[in-house]
């Protein structure tokens, strides 16, 4: 695990997803998440965007687009890809800085208590994702 990256309880994460609808991981934990950090620009992280959403169709995910742009920007690259998951722009890196992600993907598993169980910088398979939420929630 790199350095930098958060290992404890997950620090504040709150905005608007582009949906509209409003989240903040203090008041959102009533089964493990997925916290994905991706970019537009990142090709492992297009090679991810199927598993994710595929995860995000039976398990909470909210993903984090960092540094790729405004909400349209975000909207109109989802749309080309025919993407649909949960996601909240981090234009300016931001939130990634709080959760000292420095390179993208980067995906974290918070349980329902709020800490941090499994964090993974690069690519990871759909199935190591799905069992490291499956364990955060047993």
């Amino acid at each position: 695990m790199p350095r930098n990256l958060v290992e404890s309880g997950a620090p504040p994460l709150n905005g608007i997803l582009l949906n509209g609808q409003v989240f903040n991981i203090q008041s959102n934990q009533d089964q493990p998440i997925l916290l994905h950090f991706w970019a537009t620009w990142c090709s492992v992280c297009k090679m991810e965007e199927d598993s994710i959403a595929a995860i995000s169709e039976d398990h909470k995910v909210i993903t984090i687009a960092m540094q790729s742009g405004n909400d349209q920007d975000i909207k109109d690259y989802l749309k080309e890809k025919g993407i649909n998951f949960p996601v909240i722009v981090d234009e300016y890196g931001e939130s990634a800085k709080s959760f000292g992600v420095g390179g993208v993907p980067t995906s974290f598993i918070v349980d329902s208590q709020g800490n941090i169980d499994f964090t993974e910088v690069g690519y990871t398979p759909s199935w190591g994702l799905r069992l490291s939420l499956w364990l955060a929630g047993t």
